[in-house]
């Protein structure tokens, strides 16, 4: 359990030294006159714009960032999500795409949360980024009834582009993230019996997300 426990207890321990690291760095570059200007973001994953198909397999998934730019390059920001899963998340990519119904829940799994995030650019566009995102789980049977709640701590881990549109005032971020989730109770032992079936991490998703940016 300590093993388990040691990814996501290095993330938030990542997440405040990097904060304070970007207070300091903040602090001196206020006296520079190149940096007067500061930057709130909103940002969403394309799966939010994705909801629709069949009712069986849409994961009505919702997720916004509001992020906000400490220094040139370090930005921390606040993540809102919620999804409704029919099947394990630790499924590799080839089998989530065929739609085996044999490895879907007698249910779904709803999971939503509110976390923080953290964004390093480390050279022209290019970033690195975690986010740490505990969830509240409530398990629904096939007639969406409530069976019961659990909590699951998620995390992910993201390597990608940042890329500026209409003068800086919108952009893209091309990415691929790990997805890693050590924490995970109260599991109903129906839908335990399908998630041991695999890992508790999924590897190199592919995203895209999408945002604004206000200036100020």
């Amino acid at each position: 359990m300590k093993k388990l426990l040691l990814i996501p207890a290095l993330s938030i321990l990542t997440l405040a030294f990097a904060y304070c690291q970007a207070q300091t760095q903040a602090i001196k570059l206020t006296a520079d006159d190149s940096f007067i200007r500061k930057e709130y973001s909103i940002s969403t994953t394309y799966l939010s714009l994705t909801n629709f198909g069949e009712e069986k397999t849409n994961t009505h998934h919702y997720e916004i960032h509001i992020g906000h730019n400490l220094t040139p390059r370090d930005i921390i920001g606040i993540k809102i999500a919620t999804w409704k899963l029919f099947a394990p998340m630790g499924i590799p990519m080839q089998e989530q795409l065929e739609f085996d119904e044999n490895n879907f829940y007698p249910g779904r799994l709803r999971e939503t949360g509110i976390g923080v995030t953290y964004q390093r650019m480390l050279w022209k566009g290019l970033f690195a980024s975690v986010e740490v995102l505990p969830q509240l789980k409530n398990y629904l049977d096939d007639d969406n009834n409530r069976l019961r709640n659990g909590f699951k701590l998620y995390t992910s881990y993201h390597i990608g582009y940042h890329l500026p549109l209409f003068k800086g005032r919108m952009f893209v971020e091309p990415q691929v993230h790990c997805q890693y989730w050590p924490i995970d109770t109260n599991t109903p032992q129906a839908f335990k019996l399908e998630d041991d079936k695999w890992n508790n991490y999924f590897l190199f998703e592919p995203d895209l997300y999408l945002g604004v940016i206000f200036q100020y």
